[in-house]
């Protein structure tokens, strides 16, 4: 019997509700760690979890069975869980409406993992914005500003 063999790999983008930089430095590894349980158990595979005040980006490997968008919504809900009941911020935290899936072959693994891995470096030279309209223009993915995340213009 012939068996199912892949190498999916997506890189997600969210935000923080409002934009607001509330991912505090002092918890923000452990909110981390806790999307890469998620995934895991999930049974996919975390490669890496990293971002900034604002915003995070998750590289995983996905089996072909695990649908993007399922994948996703369990990330945002189970971690937007966990900071509310670890009670790291005074009032309740969500994630913003809608997400960034991009996909990669095998030979961009280590160029996506360094990317990510340097979020804070990077936003000191790139907004947000100017990242996500990156992602959008390489992917050639056609879009309308007024459905993109809610933008802090700084």
């Amino acid at each position: 019997m012939a068996g199912t063999f892949s190498q999916i790999y997506i890189q997600y983008v969210f935000a923080v509700k409002g934009r607001e930089n509330l991912l505090r430095k002092a918890w923000r590894d452990d909110v981390f760690k806790y999307i890469s349980g998620i995934i895991k158990g999930k049974n996919q595979k975390a490669i890496i979890v990293n971002g900034v005040s604002d915003h995070v980006h998750v590289f995983v490997g996905i089996k072909p069975n695990c649908g993007i968008s399922e994948l996703i919504r369990d990330i945002k809900n189970n971690s937007s869980n966990f900071i509310n009941k670890q009670e790291y911020l005074p009032g309740h935290f969500s994630w913003q409406d809608g997400y960034g899936a991009f996909s990669y072959g095998h030979s961009q693994l280590d160029h996506v993992y360094q990317y990510i891995l340097n979020q804070e470096k990077h936003h000191q030279e790139i907004t947000f914005k100017e990242e996500y309209h990156d992602f959008l223009s390489k992917f050639e993915i056609p879009h309308e500003e007024k459905y993109l995340f809610d933008w802090l213009d700084l």
